[in-house]
């Protein structure tokens, strides 16, 4: 297989393995997974490299390609500064079964699984998660290490600030800013702009 088809999981637990489904259905070669201790619970029988933090990490030399498994917002962008400090490539993995307009643009790093929509003219940063049939409508703008849940809305003209978690089921008006670092639960509406590091729940949302 070709040595740009091989890569390296990093984190494997949870948000991992939806990862590693599209992954190898798009023909990727899983080398091995990098974590701070072996994990018992195994599904993909994949090998254990060591921690990519540690001297003895086996991974730098296997390849150069690899994909962050690791839902927490703030934690997968510090292992996506580390690997890239390594020069090492984080790789899109993006579903065939998405829908993703011609004039949208899609970060590196970044997770779309299945059934997910991204209209035109909008923007995906890096290392971001985009799950289950979320919709991003047209000329939005999704900041870097984002996470939106499975069902989620984002209407039209939409900007949102980095590392930001929206649930599953939450649905975002059109037009609105929301900041870095916010979170919004799920089921969530959001009809008015938000601040960075705010916590939001309910219909409409409400600060916690």
């Amino acid at each position: 297989m070709e040595s740009d088809k091989k890569i390296i999981l990093v984190g494997y637990s949870g948000h991992s393995f939806a990862l590693l489904d599209i992954a190898i259905e798009l023909g990727y070669s899983i080398v091995g997974y990098s974590e701070n201790k072996i994990k018992s619970n195994n599904p993909y029988n994949l090998t254990y490299l060591g921690d990519e933090g540690s001297d003895d990490f086996k991974g730098w030399k296997m390849s150069n390609n690899y994909i962050i498994g690791i839902g927490d917002n703030k934690i997968r962008e510090k292992a996506l500064k580390f690997i890239k400090k390594n020069n090492k490539k984080i790789i899109s993995i993006i579903s065939k079964t998405s829908s993703i307009s011609k004039t949208a643009i899609i970060g590196n790093g970044t997770f779309i699984n299945r059934n997910v929509a991204i209209n035109s003219l909008s923007s995906v940063g890096e290392n971001c998660i985009l799950n289950t049939g979320c919709i991003i409508e047209h000329e939005c703008k999704i900041g870097s290490s984002c996470h939106v849940g499975p069902g989620a809305v984002i209407t039209g003209n939409v900007n949102i600030g980095d590392r930001t978690f929206i649930g599953a089921n939450a649905v975002i008006k059109p037009g609105l800013k929301i900041g870095n670092d916010v979170v919004i639960g799920a089921g969530t509406v959001v009809l008015r702009d938000i601040e960075n590091q705010q916590k939001l729940v309910g219909n409409p949302a409400r600060i916690l």
